[in-house]
């Protein structure tokens, strides 16, 4: 019966993707208008103030392991979101940014209430209030909670139009850590001096960390600071640099842009930071408490450009993570170094309704809590019916995680996405 249920998942991905090919070979003689035209509100006759919403949804119907009988098919709600954000002075801006996060069967609650369960549910995102300080585009300033987050390009990644199927984990090193779900609370600066961009940001940390406690065992290390010492573990500084050789982007909104589709030619290189005095703590054999510093940074590249009658895009980044000595919470965190990389290529309009852009992606994460690095193989491809606001992405994993002693069995998993925004 687990075969046969794999069976069927494996070909209901196939019949996901005919629709697509289907689509691709329509006559070009339909004239609907399929356009995307964004969802806002003018204020005035000028269109310079205006409110614009945003809303998406990614479902996923995925085998996180094909060599598993047991796990078999899921279906998932990775994202559903809704965003909007007002600008009637160009003195001032207001975001408000709310949604859920992996809703699958298996925790999704019966009567949609996350307090009767630990299901995921609606929670906000961001919500900030901007001020433009300068008379030019030097100085913006911030509060609230927000997404202007340090270390990478990356680490501030849309959920709207990645490359790949979806962020790579590591640049999100402190989720759940030291914020809510990749957004802190705090203040921030942004701007631009000619091509080289920046943002910096002062934020408090949460208190209730993944992996923290009240009571740490004998010579273990938690990402406890706030809870075990209170105000001495201090505020988080954090911050991300990029010169931008080529095209400006728009530094608006914190959401980088994954890939451009070839109607941008962007070459960038940056450098980020975060540090969080006494963020983590380790607890010695008699129980005697002492805190660490946590610092990580990183440096990243980012070309996205058009090719011949395609585009292509490339992404590389080196992260180092110091979380304190031996840190690690399971395979996700650790005190270490990650190396990530992907390319992918737009192939050239074959026609107006559908374009193909396969792309790869490999990392490493090399903790010192663990004997060996881990790695991961990313092969996909993003089936665009109307560039970013409505695609299909079909995407194998292989997976070897971290280990010490003997090597474990890659994890090879399959997901295909629908994806839609508007």
């Amino acid at each position: 019966m687990k075969k046969i249920i794999n069976l069927t998942f494996r070909w209901m991905l196939l019949s996901l993707l005919l629709p697509v090919i289907a689509y691709a070979q329509e006559a070009e003689t339909n004239e609907t208008d399929h356009s995307y035209k964004p969802m806002t509100v003018k204020l005035d006759e000028s269109g310079q103030k205006y409110i614009r919403f945003i809303t998406w949804h990614q479902i996923w119907a995925e085998d996180g392991n094909l060599d598993d009988d047991d796990q078999g098919f899921t279906m998932r709600i990775r994202r559903s979101r809704f965003l909007a954000y007002a600008q009637i002075s160009p003195r001032f801006l207001i975001l408000t940014h709310f949604g859920l996060n992996s809703l699958t069967g298996s925790n999704a609650d019966p009567i949609g209430d996350s307090r009767a369960s630990d299901g995921p549910q609606l929670f906000l995102h961001g919500a900030w209030t901007e001020f433009k300080v300068s008379t030019n585009e030097t100085l913006y300033v911030g509060a609230g909670l927000h997404y202007w987050n340090g270390l990478s390009r990356l680490t501030s990644a849309s959920t709207l139009n990645f490359m790949t199927l979806d962020n790579y984990r590591q640049a999100w090193a402190q989720l759940g850590l030291s914020d809510q779900f990749a957004r802190h609370l705090g203040i921030y600066a942004k701007g631009r001096f000619g091509a080289l961009n920046y943002s910096v940001a002062v934020n408090e940390p949460i208190v209730n960390a993944l992996g923290s406690t009240s009571e740490p065992a004998p010579n273990t290390i938690t990402y406890s600071g706030r809870q075990l010492l209170g105000k001495d573990a201090g505020m988080i500084v954090t911050g991300y640099f990029d010169y931008q050789f080529m095209d400006q982007e728009s530094n608006k909104l914190p959401y980088r842009v994954g890939s451009y589709l070839g109607k941008k030619k962007v070459f960038n290189i940056g450098a980020g930071f975060f540090n969080h005095t006494d963020g983590t703590v380790t607890a010695d054999a008699t129980g005697n408490l002492s805190g660490n510093n946590v610092t990580h940074f990183s440096v990243d590249a980012f070309y996205d450009a058009p090719l011949g009658e395609g585009a292509i895009n490339a992404y590389a980044a080196y992260y180092n993570f110091d979380y304190g000595e031996n840190y690690n919470l399971g395979t996700t965190y650790g005190t270490g170094s990650s190396v990530y990389a992907h390319a992918g290529y737009l192939f050239p309009e074959f026609s107006e309704k559908f374009r193909l852009m396969p792309y790869l992606a490999y990392s490493t994460r090399d903790f010192e809590a663990f004997e060996e690095a881990g790695n991961t193989f990313q092969l996909g491809a993003n089936f665009f019916l109307n560039g970013h606001n409505a695609k299909i992405t079909l995407e194998y994993s292989s997976t070897l995680s971290n280990y010490t002693g003997a090597e474990p069995d890659r994890v090879n998993g399959l997901v295909l996405q629908t994806h839609i925004f508007l």
